[in-house]
């Protein structure tokens, strides 16, 4: 049976991302090979040098107005706007109770829940937690819990989490965005051979699933699109 792989490389950290990835699963509904489209959740930290958990008495307005030396009303501006499109998209952006972290741990917990079958739940889970309940993502006994919740068992969360388990996998994600060439996220590869960058519409993404389908067989070859992402400098 003919089959498609889509490999999104995303953060949880990362508004962009839950918007990108309600947008894909939008055009993967209306695509008539849906039963015949893996998709595989790849690594990407937005900050690798965050600490675990980031203060919280500094608002994420506040943070965003001291990262890009902008006023504090407009960076409040344009989180409104920011939860606003993501509303549309039927997401809940609660800015208000983020709390920030280092993602690290979290991608491993997705190697983990890809070998367990559960990736896209756990994925959606952490981007739930983080962007919409407040949950602290980057300590180990959160990600238990919240990946408990998904399918997971938190003692498996609990064992990988003590030592080093799919360090080196997430490594790997992240090598092969920078050999790709992505700076920013979500990035998504249809087969490996068509690579669209941002959150675009989902009639956008329904458009590269349909033609990377068609041509699977065909000799490989590389395009790319670009729409709204989220990179080291921020979401855009």
């Amino acid at each position: 049976m003919k089959k498609l792989r889509v490999d999104v490389w995303s953060d949880i950290a990362c508004p962009w991302c839950y918007v990108g990835k309600r947008r894909l699963e939008a055009a993967l509904a209306r695509f008539p090979h849906r039963d015949a489209v893996e998709v595989v959740w790849r690594a990407f930290e937005l900050d690798p040098s965050a600490k675990r958990v980031l203060d919280t008495d500094v608002s994420q307005a506040e943070r965003l107005a001291r990262k890009y030396g902008m006023p504090v009303a407009k960076a409040e501006a344009m989180i409104r706007q920011m939860t606003e499109l993501a509303a549309a998209d039927g997401l809940d952006l609660r800015f208000d109770k983020v709390r920030s972290g280092n993602t690290f741990d979290a991608h491993r917990v997705l190697h983990l829940a890809a070998e367990r079958g559960v990736q896209d739940a756990v994925k959606e889970r952490l981007l739930r937690g983080y962007m919409t309940d407040g949950e602290a993502i980057g300590e180990p006994e959160v990600l238990a819990r919240l990946a408990g919740e998904a399918g997971l068992d938190p003692e498996e969360v609990r064992a990988a989490l003590a030592g080093d388990a799919y360090a080196r996998e997430v490594r790997a994600d992240e090598a092969e965005a920078r050999a790709i060439g992505i700076t920013g996220v979500p990035f998504f590869a249809f087969g490996g051979r068509y690579g669209v960058s941002g959150a675009q519409p989902a009639e956008a993404l329904l458009g590269v699933l349909q033609k990377a389908w068609d041509e699977a067989a065909d000799a490989p070859e590389q395009a790319f699109a670009e729409g709204a992402a989220c990179g080291p400098d921020g979401c855009a």
